[in-house]
């Protein structure tokens, strides 16, 4: 369904909230992973060190925080995805390098992401570009399909063009896994938390700083 407003009562009914863009927050880190998983310099048992960690940029030094200022030493691919751990993604990033992820999120519909990937930096691994719902909807769709890319389109509109593989079936398959892996995210969600569900679902979070972007 696609409600971009509240309608004739709100305020702001111009506005379209699917088009709008906000921060991606960590809602960015399952590609990230894919693309390392891909290219085979990580898989989902691989052990990244959750530890302090100082990059220079030159703007200065960059000091990734987890979002409760805690560290957790080694932990699993499946345990910092699942749990949403900003320094082990920002130790994937500088083994990817942000050109190839800048690239990859392009491809899956995040026409926004338009700079090099110089201009984001390491704060891409965290979700720093302002991206829409429905380049959202776009990218975790793909992830849904198994790597498999077509441009979504309102109910009778005119046909999509074929599919389009931007990702490995392989890689798309263990990431979604590892979104639906309850005890994996347990490290920073806990045993009861309201991302677990009755049924099979696959589930990432997204905030930006300050909480003030949510997904």
């Amino acid at each position: 369904a696609y409600v971009g407003s509240a309608g004739a009562t709100s305020r702001s009914r111009e506005v379209d909230g699917v088009r709008a863009r906000r921060q991606a927050g960590s809602t960015l880190k399952p590609f990230l992973y894919e693309l390392a998983m891909e290219r085979g310099y990580l898989n989902a048992a691989s052990l990244l060190d959750d530890s302090p960690i100082a990059l220079d940029t030159a703007s200065g030094v960059y000091l990734p925080q987890n979002y409760d200022r805690d560290f957790k030493g080694l932990v699993s691919v499946r345990t910092a995805l699942a749990s949403s751990l900003n320094v082990p993604a920002v130790r994937t990033l500088v083994l990817t390098g942000d050109e190839a992820v800048r690239d990859r999120l392009y491809s899956l519909g995040y026409g926004g992401i338009t700079q090099s990937g110089d201009f984001y930096g390491y704060a891409l691994a965290l979700g720093s570009p302002e991206v829409s719902l429905w380049e959202q909807v776009q990218a975790y769709r793909v992830l849904a399909r198994g790597g498999e890319w077509s441009p979504i389109t309102a109910l009778g509109a005119a046909s999509s063009p074929a599919d389009t593989r931007v990702m490995s079936a392989e890689a798309s398959f263990i990431v979604t896994d590892v979104l639906s892996d309850k005890a994996a995210r347990t490290v920073t969600f806990g045993l009861d938390n309201y991302l677990n569900t009755p049924f099979w679902s696959a589930v990432k979070t997204g905030t930006s700083k300050d909480m003030r972007d949510n997904w």
